[in-house]
């Protein structure tokens, strides 16, 4: 499944809001199914809205693009630096957030092997 896709179906035959104060609203009153927000989208704003959306246990992911990208996706002549998703109408975006939480998972070793050099002697 491509993400570009999957948001672009959700604004075609769903319903979306765009833009800060309405996806902190929709948040805050428990709307959405999904909340998008670009990969420039300020710190702040970013740390704000996810702490929001754990609060009302509405998904949350971070598009790897930017916010003119996502606003290309989206269809629209702007920037889109966040997003709500209300009804995915016939998107499988939802989808698309649980396969991005198991393909995000790092295999990190606590010791790592050292390896060393062996060196062949001529005789």
């Amino acid at each position: 499944m491509d993400v570009n896709i999957e948001i672009r179906r959700a604004v075609d035959t769903g319903k979306v809001d765009f833009g800060e104060k309405q996806t902190e609203k929709n948040i805050l009153k428990g709307n959405g199914e999904l909340i998008i927000i670009s990969s420039n989208a300020k710190k702040l704003l970013k740390e704000r809205l996810e702490h929001y959306s754990k609060l009302s246990e509405i998904p949350f992911y971070e598009f790897p693009g930017t916010s003119n990208e996502l606003g290309s996706v989206c269809g629209k002549p702007f920037a889109v630096s966040v997003m709500t998703v209300l009804n995915k109408g016939k998107s499988k975006i939802i989808e698309i957030k649980d396969t991005e939480q198991t393909t995000k998972k790092k295999v990190t070793r606590k010791n790592p092997k050292k390896t060393t050099k062996k060196t062949v002697k001529d005789k």
